[in-house]
């Protein structure tokens, strides 16, 4: 009867101490829990910080973080010789040459599967297509009307391509790609054909095979 009785205590004192060891491991988890809870608050403090401070710098204009000049080659392309940056900003973009070769640009590109705006397209949109290997033919109202069309009929034949006026560039018809640019003086300048096979989706495109659908459409 004494021995029944010391085993059933001796199990009832193992149950207890489980039991204690069971409410010391919850108690450590919850510390864990907690822990692991702040760091995620003040994490989220801190990234919610930068980004507000990037926003409110996003929201001012700035000149393109490039650097660097053309120079001008034999074949009378001219190329930017320096640092072409490439970040997505929501800012107002001020860049050094009419229309932009490069240099940051917003984050939606202007379609360019052949597409042809009538009406001038935002810079930084159709930067964003350049990073993507397109072409950019863009035209001023003192291109003749028959130019216009026949290089519209072009653009829309030709993949990672397009087009839009200008009024702000220095010539009438011009042709851009990232990194390069060549003025051409008309639609049946063989240039327009050799700048086309040399710098659609050409070894200057900095996201080869990006799309160029799927973006803006004006």
């Amino acid at each position: 009867m004494g021995s029944a009785k010391k085993s059933s205590s001796a199990e009832r004192k193992a149950r207890i101490e489980e039991m204690r060891r069971a409410e010391r491991a919850r108690e450590r988890r919850n510390r864990v829990l907690t822990i692991a809870a702040s760091v995620v608050v003040v994490v989220g403090l801190v990234v919610g910080g930068v980004v507000l401070v990037q926003s409110q710098s996003d929201d001012d204009s700035t000149v393109a973080q490039s650097t660097g000049s053309f120079v001008t080659g034999a074949d009378g392309v001219k190329t930017w010789k320096g640092k072409l940056s490439q970040t997505h900003v929501t800012k107002t973009v001020k860049y050094p040459t009419e229309p932009p070769v490069g240099g940051d640009h917003n984050q939606v590109w202007m379609n360019c599967n052949g597409d042809v705006y009538t009406k001038e397209i935002n810079n930084m949109n159709a930067v964003h297509s350049l990073e993507h290997g397109a072409v950019w033919v863009t035209y001023t109202s003192k291109a003749p009307k028959a130019d216009v069309d026949a290089l519209a009929a072009k653009v829309k034949q030709t993949p990672y391509t397009l087009m839009s006026p200008d009024e702000k560039q220095a010539d009438p018809i011009m042709l851009t790609a990232w990194g390069h640019q060549r003025t051409v003086t008309g639609a049946d300048d063989p240039n327009v054909d050799k700048f086309f096979e040399k710098f659609v989706q050409g070894e200057q495109t900095p996201e080869k095979g990006a799309a160029c659908t799927g973006g803006l459409s004006q």
